[in-house]
């Protein structure tokens, strides 16, 4: 008896970590699909994924970083306007205001058409 609820239960513990998949490959692949998006200026592309996957901008604005840089700075550095100016106008204005992205692009993208959208949307 002994040995066959032992049986059943490595039977369980296997058969249940055969199942499981990471949920962080879907995340990602999210992820790296918006970085590519941005990368490319594909506003419409963009807007697809985000509304596909059922996420707004301002919710995984500060946990996805593209190339080491986070979402509007990946705009600025790709010189991707469009896209850029979609993630401007759908951050809040307090995500801006502390103007650290737009010293950021003013000291490494001094040309970019993407700092008067920030500066406008931040109130600076």
């Amino acid at each position: 008896m002994f040995k066959l609820s032992k049986l059943v239960v490595i039977s369980a513990i296997a058969a249940g970590s055969l199942s499981y998949t990471a949920p962080a490959k879907a995340n990602d692949q999210l992820a790296l699909s918006i970085c590519e998006y941005i990368a490319a200026d594909d506003k419409n592309r963009l807007r697809s994924k985000l509304k596909s996957s059922r996420v707004k901008i301002r919710n995984i604005y500060d946990s996805i970083q593209c190339n080491g840089n986070n979402l509007l700075r990946h705009a600025v550095a790709n010189n991707a306007v469009n896209a850029g100016e979609y993630i401007v106008k759908n951050l809040s204005k307090s995500s801006l205001s502390d103007g650290a992205d737009i010293a950021w692009a003013e000291g490494n993208h001094a040309g970019s058409a993407l700092i008067p959208v920030i500066k406008d949307r931040a109130g600076l």
